[in-house]
């Protein structure tokens, strides 16, 4: 797999520890939010908001909270907070860069706790690192279990614009995409039987770099304790 998997899978490693937290709810609940707001609240013809309530769905959260959240983006809820997506830029250790995304409503109180992270473990927030990434469509899936004619699958992703697929039988399938194709790669996945885990845009590095097992254990450090942060929703390097 491709080097983000690596970082991603830290990731999905602490999602049951957020789950007991309900912070995983509070992060979903603010992508429903800002979701909807920008793009309506039917989601047949939102498919971002499908794919966060398809989210939701998977982390059991309750049907009326979903309801709620889409409301309050759409503007039929009575709550009126305000919900902002803000990215922070960074440089981490051995060189890494790194995007923080985070979506709060209130954008001085995420910047101070993702400073006090970088200052605490390690960082440089003055960095400018976003040229470094291209946002993409990404697609994880599990491996299915029956036979599975890879050929024919990689061919029908192709036709769907896929531009990087990776097999691997621990971590399962995952496909790149551009942004407008994200939908296409999902449903030719989903129609060969694949489970698909997340369909999600992210940032992906142009460039990897290579970390040694010292800076690489500071990384996890760093990405785990973001993570755990109320308003970050991801966590991107380039570390290979």
């Amino acid at each position: 797999m491709s080097g983000h998997s690596k970082w991603h899978s830290i990731k999905q490693k602490k999602g049951a520890a957020d789950a007991k937290r309900g912070q995983i709810f509070s992060k979903l609940s603010k992508a429903l939010t800002v979701c909807a707001r920008d793009g309506g609240g039917d989601p047949t013809m939102n498919f971002s908001l499908r794919l966060i309530m398809e989210k939701a769905r998977s982390a059991n959260m309750p049907k009326e909270n979903i309801e709620r959240a889409i409301a309050r983006g759409t503007g039929e809820g009575a709550d009126g907070v305000q919900i902002q997506t803000v990215l922070y830029e960074a440089m981490g250790p051995g060189g890494a860069a790194l995007l923080v995304e985070a979506m709060t409503d209130n954008t001085n109180r995420a910047l101070t706790n993702v400073k006090i992270i970088f200052n605490k473990l390690g960082g440089n927030m003055g960095a400018s690192v976003k040229w470094m990434f291209e946002r993409k469509g990404i697609v994880r899936s599990e491996l299915s279990g029956g036979a599975i004619d890879r050929d024919q699958v990689e061919l029908e992703l192709i036709e769907a614009g896929a531009e990087e697929i990776n097999w691997d039988e621990e971590n399962g399938l995952e496909v790149v995409s551009s942004i407008s194709n994200l939908k296409k790669i999902k449903e030719v996945i989903e129609a060969a039987g694949f489970k698909v885990e997340s369909a999600d845009l992210e940032y992906l590095a142009k460039d990897k770099v290579a970390l040694s097992s010292e800076d690489e254990e500071k990384l996890g450090l760093i990405i785990e304790t973001l993570d755990e942060d109320e308003d970050v929703t991801n966590v991107f390097t380039n570390a290979g």
